[in-house]
């Protein structure tokens, strides 16, 4: 018996075995590269979108007239609770890069600076009012940036969130 056709056969089939293997295993890594990625995008997102809504949310609440200064506080703080930035905080720290998370905190801390000091009596547009803003545009400018970066996307060259001039209406920068 001639065993040259029969091991040919067998190494033919074990390496298509293992080609079929080794594609199937790279196609497997690039899609969930994919996968990491839109997890990671709709995780910024959903922060960031989060982080713009509770700021609009608290000028907002400072701005309205209350019953009382307790009132106010009262709702500031509900506002803050209810507006879901600690789950997106949380998924931020389960899933982003360690920079992000960094980055991501710093903002909510600004935020929370801003709810305690608009529930402190801090008024819309004082110079501490002001300071906070600041702040808090500086750092989610930082976090964008780390965000883009994380998702392979290019910086940007002009601030996401305007100043507020003399005025109180935004204006570009």
């Amino acid at each position: 018996m001639d065993w040259l056709p029969l091991l040919s056969t067998l190494a033919g089939a074990t390496i298509g075995i293992v080609a079929t293997l080794i594609a199937d295993r790279n196609r497997w890594k690039r899609e969930d590269a994919k996968d990491a990625l839109r997890l990671r995008l709709d995780i910024y997102t959903q922060y960031t979108t989060t982080v713009k809504v509770l700021g609009e949310t608290l000028r907002a609440l400072a701005e309205r007239e209350h019953p009382s200064d307790h009132e106010r506080a009262l709702a500031l703080r509900e506002a803050f609770r209810d507006s879901g930035i600690a789950i997106a905080s949380e998924r931020m720290w389960l899933i982003a890069p360690q920079p992000v998370v960094k980055a991501s905190n710093s903002v909510f801390h600004c935020l929370r600076s801003i709810c305690d000091g608009y529930a402190d009596g801090t008024a819309v547009s004082s110079p501490e009012d002001r300071a906070r803003w600041d702040e808090r545009g500086k750092a989610a400018a930082e976090m964008r940036k780390l965000m883009r970066e994380d998702l392979g996307v290019g910086p940007l060259t002009e601030r996401h969130s305007p100043v507020l001039n003399d005025y109180n209406n935004p204006t570009a920068q």
